[in-house]
């Protein structure tokens, strides 16, 4: 190869190297779903089935309070004469020769039992409520951090995607100077391995990427064949910082409105409240009646008022009182463990969201620039042949290992405000 040539191939696979490189990677936007975050949020209120299953025990509950609300219906009983011997007849109902009797009961329940069953089902209507808008809080920030992970990921790929279009061309032009004799065979094996490395990692990346957007369709009843472009909107940098959060406020609002605090809470006084149920259920109903006799009796037409009186000398509902103040001790114990579990929760999401906001509010907001920069700077000094092929590559493949870490730092940082809200239970970064 002349000493003319060599300079100018080098110069024409270097140009198209940074050409691919910071070019922008394009995506086919033809029946593509653009998703925002607040997007994909509506979405899943709407949409997903666990959060519409769990509105249904709702409304279950509801449909409780109608039934404690309900009185005990009346009782009404007839008898007839079959068959009367002395007149041959079946079903004689005449005031001379029939006979009938018939009365009409009415249960009465004592010791405030309905108000009792009442209260006690609009404590279970809250406790479906809650647990409705815990699974909410749950859901929500599941799909929020895959929204986050995938979207960064995307970031990745595209990375990725450049680098391994950049390679290929230059592991063509390369191969085709190798039969030519112009390049080492050493080198063409350096740009395979490098090529085959990013391709393997590529591949499982965008497994991880589909395995997001598959969570974020199934959360959202998004159909399985639409593609996603995910769009977050704000920028990382516009958004607040975090160091102005103050580990007790956090706990103070995680204690008044986490769902599942409430839910807790609202177990024991449900405990309490069937407490006081079974203690009432201890004391007997009565039952009161009237009668009408038509002539079986010892005068005919026989009219009568009765009541009837269960004697709780055995059963006075020792069981399930003894059962109700164990659910009322295993409660309190219960909500005791999650507000224990709720300080933990706040406190380490609390220190997360602080490590990583001072470490991304560390990186100068100009090292993606800076380093795309710094690379068209070795490619050109590459092209001079100032420094080597595997100099190049190195600096080729910790180019690409720098943008993964401040993308998986963004996701990180990203990742611990959602935490923030779903330990607080609220919306403190939008």
């Amino acid at each position: 190869m002349t000493g003319t040539n060599r300079p100018t191939l080098i110069l024409t696979l270097t140009g198209i190297c940074l050409c691919l490189i910071t070019a922008p990677f394009q995506v086919n936007a033809q029946d593509t779903l653009k998703l925002s975050l607040p997007q994909a949020e509506q979405l899943f209120v709407r949409n997903n089935y666990q959060l519409i299953a769990q509105q249904y025990q709702v409304e279950q509950a509801k449909a409780e309070m109608i039934t404690a609300k309900l009185f005990d219906n009346p009782e009404l009983s007839y008898e007839n004469v079959l068959y009367n011997p002395d007149t041959r007849k079946f079903l004689q109902t005449d005031r001379m020769n029939g006979q009938f009797q018939a009365s009409l009961s009415q249960m009465i329940r004592l010791a405030g039992k309905r108000n009792k069953n009442i209260q006690l089902a609009g404590l279970g209507v809250k406790m479906a409520s809650y647990a409705y808008y815990d699974l909410m809080r749950t859901l929500k920030f599941t799909m929020s951090s895959a929204y986050s992970k995938a979207y960064y990921d995307q970031q990745s790929a595209q990375l990725y995607a450049r680098q391994i279009s950049s390679l290929q061309t230059l592991l063509g032009a390369n191969e085709q100077q190798l039969k030519l004799g112009n390049v080492a065979a050493k080198e063409v094996l350096r740009i395979k391995s490098l090529l085959y490395t990013l391709q393997v990692e590529y591949s499982s990346l965008q497994n991880e990427i589909e395995d997001g957007l598959t969570q974020i369709r199934l959360m959202t009843g998004i159909k399985p064949e639409t593609p996603i472009v995910l769009q977050p909107g704000e920028m990382e940098e516009e958004r607040p910082s975090a160091n102005l959060l103050l580990y007790a406020s956090l706990l103070d609002t995680a204690r008044s409105n986490r769902a599942d605090l409430q839910l807790a809470r609202t177990g024991v006084a449900y405990a309490e409240k069937n407490l006081s149920l079974q203690k009432a259920n201890a004391v007997p109903d009565i039952e009161l009646s009237l009668a009408y006799d038509l002539q079986g009796s010892y005068i005919r037409h026989y009219n009568g008022i009765g009541i009837k009186l269960p004697l709780p000398l055995f059963n006075r509902n020792q069981g399930e009182i003894k059962k109700a103040r164990i659910a009322v001790d295993a409660g309190s114990t219960l909500l005791k463990q999650q507000e224990n579990e709720l300080e933990n929760e706040v406190h380490n999401s609390f220190l997360a969201v602080l490590r990583t906001e001072q470490l991304y509010q560390g990186i100068d907001k100009n090292f993606s620039a800076d380093f795309d920069r710094l690379i068209g700077e070795v490619v050109r000094n590459f092209r001079k042949r100032n420094i080597s092929l595997i100099e190049f590559l190195d600096f080729y493949d910790s180019y690409k290992n720098n943008t993964l870490q401040l993308n998986k730092l963004r996701y990180e940082r990203m990742n611990a405000r959602q935490e923030i809200n779903f330990v607080t239970g609220t919306a403190i970064f939008k």
